[in-house]
């Protein structure tokens, strides 16, 4: 059904992620490529004084190590990849830049800041340039 997925993955959500990531499976195309990801969100100047100097790597480190071991656990066929920014922002990118077919991506419970603010998902839901797949 579809070429390209892009399926991002938030470290505090692995078990979701094995969930989503065994459903793009599910709905790829013979030869086609799915793209596990996470996005490490940056982090404002005025707090990196209370963080320890490599805290972003580390973070970057942690969450390629973990998407690994949740590839492996699937074959091993995604293509991984970690990105600083804003999690909504860089999953678009990503999904622009890789001509993406189709994001699934997890969703949770809103609470109240989430109707102030908004969610990763709502935001990906309103602003993709492809079908994107909510899984809550």
């Amino acid at each position: 059904m579809y070429r390209k997925i892009i399926v991002p993955v938030e470290m505090g959500q692995l078990e979701k992620g094995e969930k989503i990531l065994a459903k793009a499976a599910t709905l790829l195309d013979a030869g086609g490529e799915i793209v596990l990801m996470n996005v490490v969100e940056s982090v404002p100047p005025y707090i990196t004084i209370e963080l320890p100097m490599d805290f972003i790597n580390q973070s970057v480190t942690e969450a390629e190590t973990k998407l690994a071991a949740l590839n492996a656990g699937h074959g091993g066929s995604a293509r991984v990849k970690v990105v600083i920014g804003s999690p909504a922002r860089e999953i678009l990118h990503l999904g622009e830049e890789e001509h993406a077919d189709l994001i699934i991506i997890g969703s949770h419970r809103p609470g109240l800041a989430n109707y102030l603010l908004g969610s990763t998902a709502d935001r990906v839901v309103r602003h993709a340039t492809c079908s994107v797949l909510v899984d809550r």
